[in-house]
């Protein structure tokens, strides 16, 4: 019996070839707009638009029904989805699928990633590689939440306009950032929520302290995903210090989809990566 793998669109993951896989969008939402998070978004105008809108702006979760729709008609589904300290679509997705495992007699196991753009696409990848090696669905389920134990994300941030308005950081440190033209790193904690370690000024401090923070954790050459908002050139350079390190290490780059970009903002980096317990 084949497996489905569903997530929302914080996994900046649209498509995840060789495998049943569905993408829940995620919306972004403004006084005057609403974008939804799908492959026909445009997010470089999406980023420019919001920066030049007055106004709060928030975030919307896939609900019940969405999840269903996602969940089709699969038998046997796997669906992570962006940390539930952020977002509700953790509790939506299991509504649905207790809805799906009495209703339609089908199993669901929803992961709450903890966390959300690269990391989660380390997850999916992980449960592509499990579901082709055509394991029962409860090994599939020990082995990546065995697996999440063993992946991190970190943030670089050059604006919080965006976490300000919607509760994650406060607004006072927010404006001293853009003040003063501060970048804030940051971690996805082991609870989910989002961690501060470092302010710091210009790029390569920035890149070295990143790295400096993925070796602290763990990392010692393996699998990292950057993921980045309009700022291919940061994320590149990060790319060339870990490989010149570990040159051995899997390092995709990629851009930011629409809701990532739209809280890291212009500039932002999030990294997945695997320590070296994976």
């Amino acid at each position: 019996m084949s497996i489905k793998i569903v997530s929302d669109s914080s996994s900046n993951l649209y498509g995840l070839e060789g495998v049943d896989y569905t993408c829940a969008p995620l919306k972004i939402i403004t006084a005057r707009k609403e974008y939804v998070d799908t492959p026909a978004l445009d997010v470089a105008s999406m980023v420019d638009e919001m920066s030049r809108t007055k106004g709060p702006s928030s975030t919307s979760c896939p609900n019940v029904h969405d999840w269903l729709e996602a969940y089709g008609d699969a038998k046997e589904v796997f669906a992570v989805t962006i940390t539930s300290q952020l977002s509700g679509s953790y509790h939506s997705a299991v509504q649905a699928a207790e809805y799906e495992e009495k209703e339609v007699r089908g199993r669901v196991c929803v992961i709450d990633s903890l966390s959300a753009g690269p990391e989660m696409a380390l997850l999916l990848e992980k449960l592509r590689e499990l579901v082709r090696a055509s394991l029962s669905f409860e090994s599939i389920r020990e082995a990546v939440l065995a697996y999440r134990q063993h992946t991190h994300l970190l943030f670089s941030l050059q604006s919080l306009n965006n976490l300000a308005q919607n509760g994650r950081v406060s607004p006072a440190v927010a404006r001293l950032a853009g003040v003063l033209g501060i970048r804030m790193i940051g971690q996805a904690s082991q609870e989910g929520t989002l961690q501060p370690l470092h302010k710091c000024r210009g790029e390569k401090k920035t890149l070295e302290l990143i790295f400096s923070e993925m070796k602290k954790n763990g990392f010692a050459g393996g699998r990292v995903r950057i993921a980045h908002c309009l700022n291919p050139e940061s994320a590149g350079a990060l790319r060339q210090l870990v490989l010149g390190e570990y040159p051995g290490s899997r390092v995709c780059v990629e851009p930011c989809t629409g809701l990532c970009s739209y809280y890291a903002e212009k500039g932002g980096l999030m990294i997945g990566y695997e320590d070296a317990g994976a």
